[in-house]
């Protein structure tokens, strides 16, 4: 109701007492849709704040406003300097106008998101701040004024429809009205309570009120009072204060609330995929298999032997293993075995990394706790401080590469020299694949190995066309790209950034491509 005409017409008998005197020596904006008067009688100022924003018109009036001295602007200068004669406010309408020496006039629409400041020059507009509106400049003020007929027999015509004819209630106001008809029963019964609220506001006392969480100025009892006041202007400023307060601290609230939301399904997701992961890790025990095996079978497999079947003792089966014909039986099997180890070290990683995160998670749903109950900003800013990074903000900070998928296999490729070295040197593993184009500066590139998973020709060509594009032969119709695995690549001691030895490698001609 901080737009009512039942507020407004007391506001501008109040206004009028007080400007009595004064002459308008300031019109400014400096903030979009703020509109700020400064009113001087040669003793004292007096301040008129108009917010004319969609989310919320208001006035205000501070006992003092600090001009800024960049990105401000002066407005109707056609006025200023010159005396203020009266107030005037219009019958059963929410707008009033200062009217100045000279036949100016500022008329101030508080009609909520299509508000505006109108000036007039012998009642014609002229100019007006919210140059959106261009049709206030057609307004006439003659003909804001509007007749309300309140007797008996216009009231039951309306008893339906309250705000048809009596459209300077607003909807709060007839809901009110409403909510209090449905308890009564005869039609005399309602009229004689609606002629107690119309004298009510006629004589109004000023309440801030809360009601659902957010503020509101009333001119009618409520439940949850949070003060009253004597004079619109003092009810107007305490509205303005604790509603832009509440509206900063429940908006500040709503997006620390999203993003440890938001950290909590990425932890919810990261816990999903490990564990995923670590069920496949688990259940595939084919490296501990083969490795018995080829022990059990140690007499029967020679140098040389690429691929041997064997039943498998455990399932009764028939096993197709793998072995490396450069190496013996034992060795064979202590290669698997060597394997099968590196998978339960990846197990208790993985659950390690699981449990942590279980237990972020705890935390989080605690904090979100704490913030749900959280009753002001004060009450905020530890949180605000501690406030989880978005997944792309943390990855734009913290990783040295970009990350590119292709048939299930993520790929990475250097951001530059020094995270070149970054990539190779601290996230890779001896059992990634490696690529990097031929003799040119560019870009290191990995191929991440999945557990149990060759390396796909088709995989290894795309990691390919990634690591030419990102070279110094990106413009070639054809570029060598050399890949080994990881553990054959170092870096020696006084090397420059992103300079690499590489002990072994094999090398693919392809054609330099970003995208697929």
């Amino acid at each position: 109701m901080h737009n009512n005409y039942y507020l407004i017409k007391p506001l501008s008998e109040q206004l009028q007492s007080l400007l009595k005197g004064f002459s308008l020596v300031s019109c400014f904006s400096q903030n979009k849709d703020e509109l700020v008067l400064e009113f001087n009688n040669a003793q004292t100022s007096f301040f008129l704040k108009a917010s004319l924003q969609p989310s919320l018109c208001c006035l205000s009036f501070p006992s003092t406003f600090h001009r800024a001295k960049k990105n401000s602007i002066d407005l109707f200068d056609e006025i200023i300097l010159k005396k203020v004669i009266t107030i005037h406010s219009f019958s059963n309408e929410r707008s009033f106008s200062i009217e100045f020496e000279d036949d100016w006039s500022l008329l101030f629409k508080m009609h909520g998101y299509q508000s505006n400041v109108i000036a007039l020059h012998q009642n014609k507009a002229v100019k007006i701040f919210k140059n959106q509106f261009n049709d206030d400049l057609d307004i006439q003020p003659e003909q804001l004024h509007r007749t309300i007929a309140h007797n008996k027999q216009t009231f039951e015509e309306n008893l339906s429809d309250l705000s048809k004819h009596y459209i300077t209630l607003g909807k709060e106001l007839v809901s009110y009205l409403q909510m209090h008809f449905s308890q009564l029963a005869s039609l005399d019964e309602k009229w004689s309570f609606f002629q107690q609220t119309i004298s009510e506001l006629e004589k109004p006392v000023f309440r801030i009120i809360e009601s659902k969480g957010k503020i509101h100025l009333s001119l009618l009892t409520s439940e949850k009072v949070i003060s009253t006041h004597a004079t619109p202007i003092d009810a107007l400023n305490e509205f303005y204060h604790l509603h832009t307060s509440t509206d900063s601290f429940q908006h500040e609230k709503h997006q620390l609330l999203k993003s440890y939301h938001d950290s909590l399904r990425r932890m919810e997701s990261y816990i999903a995929k490990n564990q995923t992961k670590l069920n496949e890790i688990v259940n595939d025990k084919h490296y501990q298999v083969w490795a018995d095996l080829v022990m059990a079978h140690m007499h029967e497999i020679k140098i040389g032997t690429e691929k041997i079947t064997l039943e498998n003792f455990y399932s009764g089966q028939p096993e197709e293993i793998k072995l490396k014909k450069e190496l013996n039986a034992q060795q064979n099997a202590e290669v698997f075995y060597r394997k099968a180890k590196n998978q339960q070290i990846e197990i208790n990683q993985l659950s390690q990394s699981i449990d942590t995160k279980k237990k972020e998670i705890e935390k989080t749903k605690a904090v979100i706790a704490q913030i749900n109950d959280a009753p002001d900003l004060k009450s905020l800013r530890p949180f605000i401080k501690s406030k989880p990074v978005a997944k792309a903000q943390q990855e734009s900070v913290s990783l040295p590469y970009h990350e590119f998928t292709f048939k299930g296999f993520r790929i990475w490729v250097g951001k530059n020299a020094e995270a070149n070295d970054e990539l190779t040197l601290k996230f890779a593993f001896k059992e990634d694949l490696w690529l990097h184009a031929k003799d040119v500066a560019g870009s290191h590139v990995l191929i991440k190995h999945q557990s149990g998973k060759p390396f796909p020709k088709d995989v290894i060509e795309r990691a390919a066309e990634l690591a030419a594009y990102n070279s110094k032969r990106k413009t070639d119709s054809l570029c060598p790209v050399a890949y080994t695995p990881k553990k054959f690549v170092r870096k020696r001691k006084g090397d420059p950034a992103g300079a690499v030895v590489v002990e072994k490698e094999t090398v693919i001609l392809v054609q330099p491509k970003l995208s697929n």
